[in-house]
């Protein structure tokens, strides 16, 4: 099969989905490479290494769609790339359809088949394509929330562990999960005071065993929440339904509750944001002001650290991306469950009940394609 590597347009998105390291192994299964010019530079690969790795280095994007039988990306298409993808075609990367109604229509219109990282998932439960990048962006949401506190950034002017004397910054994190975690361990790692809530009493029991002291595990509600919000510094956002548009949590209203300078970090923002004020912003003009609350909601955040976030990715993607090369799109989602859950779209029918409920799109079970 010849696959593609494609650039990522998005802006200040500077990660690559796939590494030189990657190429060799899909050369090394029988498969051709086509890598779009200078798709790695921004994760420090140059061209020349991956023509040393057994790749192709083609001049457009468009020629990267138009000779491939599947196309890689990290990031969604964008709107110039639509017209692009044609009948047939595999899509492989993250794709947040039910928050993203013109992408999902686009798609369809296609007749690619188009396969999710973020649904692919596990027998137990888990997003192993999701998972590094959840990571990198849970950790990466307390740095970034720490520095929008700064008073030089319009925040309270607070700093997270403070100094001996006075008192560290409070954390709320809202959502248990890979993201939640990861910005709780790395808050309380930077000596603030964390509170971090989840719905699921094993979750708690697991994440009160493990936390550091100064993290307090709550069991998540409205009015917990609320109680909550005059006392924090930041919140962390991290609550997610994979494949569906996340809840709010945080009303407009509530932010009236909240200090002014204080910091939203939103990280669920790629499934529509999880507070009522949130939209999509980037990290050229990452952050704005509701109701004297700062707001950071970029869509990409790993995007900023793309030498590690590329080299997680890859880890976790290649291996399936050896499975649709080898075995096609169809039978390897039939012999893989895991896969077979990452089925979105094909062939202008949605496949994925959780995007056709978001928008009311007429729902054809993956079974019927398969």
């Amino acid at each position: 099969m010849l696959v593609g590597i494609l650039k990522e347009i998005k802006v200040k998105e500077n990660r690559v989905c796939m590494t030189p390291t990657g190429v060799v192994t899909m050369i090394a299964n029988g498969h051709q490479v086509l890598v779009e010019n200078n798709a790695g530079v921004g994760s420090g690969f140059d061209n020349e290494a991956y023509i040393a790795a057994g790749a192709t280095i083609a001049g457009t994007p468009a020629e990267v769609y138009e000779r491939c039988e599947m196309v890689m990306h990290v990031k969604e298409p964008q709107p110039s790339e639509y017209d692009m993808l044609r009948k047939g075609q595999i899509l492989f990367t993250y794709l947040h359809l039910a928050a993203d109604e013109q992408q999902t229509n686009a798609l369809l219109k296609s007749g690619a088949t188009c396969i999710a990282y973020e649904t692919i998932q596990k027998k137990d439960r888990s997003l192993p394509l999701l998972t590094p990048m959840s990571e990198v962006a849970g950790r990466m949401a307390v740095q970034q929330g720490a520095v929008a506190l700064e008073a030089t950034k319009g925040g309270l002017g607070r700093l997270l562990g403070g100094v001996p004397g006075t008192d560290p910054a409070r954390v709320l994190v809202i959502g248990g999960g890979v993201v939640g975690t990861q910005a709780a361990k790395m808050a309380c790692g930077l000596g603030a005071q964390v509170y971090m809530m989840d719905l699921d009493l094993d979750r708690i029991r697991y994440l009160s065993d493990i936390m550091p002291a100064n993290c307090f595990i709550k069991m998540s509600s409205r009015q917990a929440i609320l109680d909550l919000l005059p006392e924090v510094d930041m919140i962390v956002g991290a609550v997610l339904i994979p494949g569906t548009k996340a809840p709010y949590v945080i009303s407009r209203e509530d932010l009236a509750l909240m200090k002014d300078g204080s910091v939203l970090v939103d990280v669920s923002i790629d499934q529509g944001g999880c507070f009522e004020t949130s939209k999509p912003t980037t990290h050229e003009d990452p952050t704005y002001v509701v109701d004297g609350v700062i707001h950071y909601c970029v869509a990409n955040i790993p995007g900023a650290v793309p030498l590690t976030s590329t080299m997680a990715l890859t880890n976790a993607t290649l291996s399936y991306a050896v499975q649709l090369a080898n075995k096609g799109w169809h039978k390897a989602c039939v012999e893989n469950e895991e896969l077979k859950l990452g089925l979105n779209v094909h062939d202008g029918k949605l496949v994925y009940k959780a995007v056709s409920d978001a928008f009311g799109l007429a729902y054809t079970p993956v079974e019927e394609v398969l």
